[in-house]
């Protein structure tokens, strides 16, 4: 076929065109995907990926502390933390807190031991994100509060096998402050039984070390969790940012599923604490991929190197 001196081949045409209207079908598929929402129900937010229901930021003043539950996977719909469990019923899946501070425990079950109460979260932006923001004060009866938190949350949705959580958090001490070792601290994930080294699914770092054993006291970029279910399989990982203090923090890791980057359970020199003057601010950064595969085909050391320079 001649048009205007050139020459087409009629099926090199029609294969252009049905390539450029999957495109455009991938593209508006990929763009309805992204919308991401997020709903206040009383003292919790639910957020939305889609037409699909991913998680709940839960800031009940009858709660310990602020938490997300459930962390659903982007494939089974199932939530890859788990709530509550008999065993260590203060396993709030995923949650920021810290025992021993000042002589209180904002970790454990008891509020009365001491609490951290949101101020009142707010949904701040919904649509291609979604951006979380609480303040928290840390309290006990008789004692006066001796930490202030301010967070900031966004919840984005890369693809449909990847769905993330960042947070910033950052601490003021109201008061000299004092933390006793501690296995009770920081950000941690208590995940889904069935991911769970336990049960047969793979905890693992960013140097490649497995399992409890491997892992547990030793500084890494990066752990991730995950599993078989059904059919699939969907993990979580942790993901600390170089620009946190502590960073690389070692991991507090258990093969029954929980995983926590954190130095509280080793002071430095051998100490029995950490002192943090008054008006000492903090601030930590921490990224949560929920994700189909594992950690190789969902590229979780791919994921670090760009997040490292954010």
């Amino acid at each position: 076929m001649y048009i205007c001196g050139f020459i087409f081949d009629p099926d090199k045409l029609i294969n252009m065109l049905r390539n450029l209207i999957l495109t455009i079908a991938i593209f508006v598929q990929t763009v309805s995907f992204a919308q991401i929402n997020a709903v206040l129900n009383g003292s919790k937010i639910d957020v939305t990926v889609g037409n699909r229901f991913f998680t709940s930021y839960i800031f009940s003043s009858e709660e310990k502390y602020p938490f997300f539950f459930p962390v659903n996977g982007p494939v089974t719909g199932g939530s890859v933390t788990s709530m509550r469990n008999g065993e260590y019923p203060h396993h709030s899946s995923l949650f920021f807190g810290c025992d021993r501070v000042n002589g209180g425990n904002y970790w454990q079950e008891g509020l009365e031991r001491g609490q951290i109460i949101s101020e009142g979260a707010k949904i701040e932006e919904q649509g291609t994100r979604v951006v979380i923001t609480d303040a928290c004060s840390w309290q006990r009866p008789g004692a006066e509060s001796p930490v202030r938190d301010t967070r900031r949350i966004i919840i984005t949705a890369p693809s449909k096998e990847l769905w993330q959580i960042d947070f910033e958090i950052t601490l003021e001490t109201l008061m000299n402050v004092e933390i006793l070792k501690t296995n009770h601290s920081l950000f941690s994930v208590r995940t889904a039984y069935d991911i769970s080294v336990k049960n047969g699914g793979v905890m693992i770092n960013a140097e490649g070390d497995r399992g409890e054993k491997a892992t547990f006291g030793k500084t890494s970029a990066w752990m991730d969790c995950y599993g078989k279910r059904a059919d699939f399989i969907e993990g979580i990982a942790i993901l600390q940012h170089p620009s946190n203090a502590d960073y690389p923090a070692p991991w507090f890791t258990r093969d029954y599923g929980f995983i926590s980057p954190t130095h509280m359970y080793w002071p430095p020199e051998n100490a029995e604490s950490f002192r943090l003057p008054e008006g000492k601010k903090i601030t930590l950064r921490y990224r949560v991929l929920v994700h189909a595969g594992d950690h190789t085909t969902a590229d979780i050391a791919g994921l670090f190197e760009k997040y490292k320079s954010e």
